[in-house]
């Protein structure tokens, strides 16, 4: 743990920074760090998994900016946590660092969510993109050694200009893909629940159930939440209703779709899947996801962005100088954010 070496400093308001060095270097800009300790005494903790290390820094602190892997915020680390005030998150989903009791005790919590939309929807449009043209399945071939012949066979391929592109979610990345893919002339449609027909008609998609969408899709792009409801949405029943030689699009949570029955469907030749999200993580070297020509694969790495990581950093920064300012967060998130399971 470490701190200002500025005398000062200690008349400043402390903030305990949460994030470990190799994180620290990606989020924060020689400028916003300099923002940061200008306004406040960072108090750093390299370990910030370690629960006691933790405990340790939090007396006292006023604002707590948090990483990826940080322990939960229960009773006993708020109780020695007398002066916070406000968590930070450099993420999007806060429901794995704080609690029910944080809300309880008046603490704002705010996120940095906004900051990952685009490049999650431009990966994604990548992965479309790709399973269109087919490029996973040509490149699979010519690194496996297949002749020239061989390599160029392929099921039919497509442009995304006049294809039939289903979105499952209208959140903020699905609506950056939404943007994105209309730009280079798809047809869009969406299912999701809480779309209106006048936020449709203002994003250019049309509205459609689940089923409907699915069975018509050339591609599926899951942008979808993952709460209670969403579990498992798309299992064999509705990977089943898809067309033959479709893609799954999967840069959200793999907790939205039935691993087993998309290994059928892939496994089978019947869709072609690019995915960035897995139930276990890292993805088991043996896994037989990792073999399939049909498969594009990358390690939860969507939002890995240089940009994406400075402006995660930069935000949570911002949030907490505005609340040391007396201003309000702009992205705070009430209790409702911890049905957000991950």
């Amino acid at each position: 743990m470490t701190g200002s070496p500025d005398p000062g400093a200690a008349r400043l308001p402390r903030v305990v920074v949460a994030v470990p060095p190799h994180l620290r270097e990606q989020f924060f800009t020689p400028a916003v760090w300099q923002s940061l300790c200008t306004a406040a005494q960072p108090t750093v903790l390299d370990e910030h998994i370690d629960r006691d290390a933790l405990g340790a820094a939090l007396p006292g602190a006023r604002a707590l900016i948090t990483a990826w892997g940080m322990s939960r915020l229960g009773e006993e680390l708020l109780d020695v946590a007398d002066r916070l005030a406000i968590v930070a998150h450099t993420g999007s989903a806060v429901a794995p660092y704080v609690t029910e009791e944080v809300f309880r005790r008046g603490i704002l919590v705010t996120q940095a969510g906004d900051e990952m939309a685009r490049p999650v929807a431009e990966v994604a449009l990548a992965f479309t993109l790709s399973l269109l043209h087919r490029v996973h399945r040509f490149d699979h071939a010519l690194r496996g050694g297949a002749t020239w012949e061989a390599a160029g066979q392929a099921p039919p391929r497509h442009e995304i200009h006049g294809s039939d592109i289903g979105v499952i979610g209208a959140s903020r990345t699905g609506r950056a893909y939404i943007a994105l893919v209309r730009a280079m002339g798809a047809r869009v449609g969406v299912a999701d629940p809480y779309l209106s027909e006048a936020d449709a008609r203002e994003l250019g998609v049309e509205r459609v159930p689940l089923d409907v969408l699915l069975s018509r899709s050339r591609i599926v792009a899951v942008h979808a939440p993952a709460t209670a409801e969403t579990r498992r949405m798309l299992g064999a029943r509705e990977l089943a209703l898809m067309p033959d030689g479709a893609g799954l699009v999967n840069t959200a949570r793999s907790w939205l779709v039935d691993e087993d029955a998309l290994l059928a469907q892939v496994s089978a030749g019947r869709l072609d899947a690019a995915i960035d999200v897995f139930d276990t993580e890292p993805l088991p070297v043996r896994h037989p996801f990792r073999k399939l020509p049909n498969v594009l694969l990358t390690p939860h790495q969507a939002a890995g962005t240089a940009e994406c990581r400075q402006r995660l950093g930069a935000s949570a920064v911002e949030e907490v100088l505005r609340f040391l300012r007396g201003d309000p967060p702009l992205h705070f998130v009430g209790p409702d954010a911890l049905a957000r399971v991950l």
